[in-house]
């Protein structure tokens, strides 16, 4: 089998690319995924943001992030720190990006990649460390150096408590995270301390299409313990509200109580060994049916299914109010950037 994968391997890379070769990567058994966020500012100067643990992920796509990550010896943890930094070091990296690894059974690590990008999850790192990554990015691609923004290894603080991020996307995972279209009837967001949401296109109206990222928004929690942060995951996610199209809360929901993921550590097979994750919850939107039932009970009268009699309300048509506007006085700021320009705006 492996002589024919590496064929059928190095032709689409030859058909692809015009290159056929292909390197061979050790297999690691049940592995975790753990990742090292880093900064450099191209001059030799590189420091880490500590680690995140994205080892709860399907089809390779990460669904929950974690930083720090548990469950990791001091001195394996110490060697991904170094062999991130060494390794954007020795190419005089500029900017924010993330060393990837794999981490075996045993403790050795493995690299994968560089991102040399911000990730969805450099939330959890910014809210560990107190470090702006986005901010700093941008600083640096001004000119500034990391001696200069005060960011030095020794500066930048151990991590305070624990950060743990979701996706929330307009996927049906009880059909295989088939993405839904549609219109969003209702959207509501939670809030509360230690909560923080990077939202997207959701609001009451929004069209939801097939031509766009079905995420919605990412919901990142903080708190000391990390138990506490899923907690508070929870707890956001019902409070989440999206009427119109399907999303994945019910399957974020299943994998934040599961014992395994809250007690222990996981690893990247952690969805395949559990498909009960993908089991969807009973959600009853009391609200949304509610509001229907009045809806039509003002409109068609009471069903006759519970009694009613005669013909239905007599139609009525409505009072509008007539609203006397005032003349603007002056132009308008859009008028005054449209006529004079960006500089007579400022």
């Amino acid at each position: 089998d492996l002589e024919e994968q590496f064929g059928v391997a190095s032709g689409e890379a030859l058909n692809a690319f015009g290159d056929g070769r292909c390197f061979v990567e050790k297999y690691v058994t049940n592995p975790r995924h753990i990742e090292v966020q880093c900064l450099g500012d191209g001059t030799g100067n590189v420091v880490h943001l500590y680690d995140r643990d994205c080892s709860v992920q399907r089809r390779h796509q990460k669904i929950i992030e974690t930083a720090p990550s548990i469950g990791v010896d001091p001195v394996t943890r110490q060697a991904l720190f170094d062999d991130a930094c060494n390794l954007l070091a020795s190419a005089n990296y500029l900017c924010a990006g993330t060393v990837e690894f794999l981490v075996d059974e045993s403790g050795k690590h493995y690299f994968m990649e560089v991102n040399p990008r911000v990730q969805v999850e450099h939330t959890i790192s910014e809210e560990i460390t107190g470090v702006d990554i986005v901010q700093s990015m941008i600083k640096i691609a001004s000119g500034k150096t990391l001696p200069e923004l005060g960011l030095t290894q020794d500066k930048i603080p151990e991590p305070m408590g624990f950060a743990m991020q979701c996706r929330v996307t307009t996927e049906d995972p009880s059909h295989d995270f088939r993405p839904d279209t549609g219109t969003i009837d209702v959207f509501r967001m939670p809030a509360g301390m230690g909560i923080r949401l990077d939202d997207g296109p959701g609001f009451p109206g929004a069209k939801i299409t097939p031509h766009y990222d079905s995420l919605l928004v990412k919901i990142t929690a903080k708190a000391y313990k990390r138990e506490d942060a899923a907690r508070k995951l929870i707890r956001a996610l019902k409070e989440f509200r999206v009427r119109g199209v399907t999303t994945n809360k019910s399957f974020l929901l299943n994998v934040l109580k599961n014992d395994n993921f809250l007690t222990g550590t996981v690893t990247t097979s952690f969805i395949a060994e559990n498909p009960h994750l993908l089991e969807p919850l009973q959600e009853r939107d009391r609200a949304q049916k509610l509001l229907h039932y009045i809806g039509e009970v003002i409109i068609n009268g009471t069903p006759k299914s519970l009694g009613a009699v005669g013909p239905p309300p007599s139609p009525v048509d409505p009072y509008i109010p007539t609203i006397e506007t005032q003349p603007r006085e002056g132009r308008s700021l859009k008028q005054i950037y449209d006529q004079d320009g960006a500089e007579a705006f400022a």
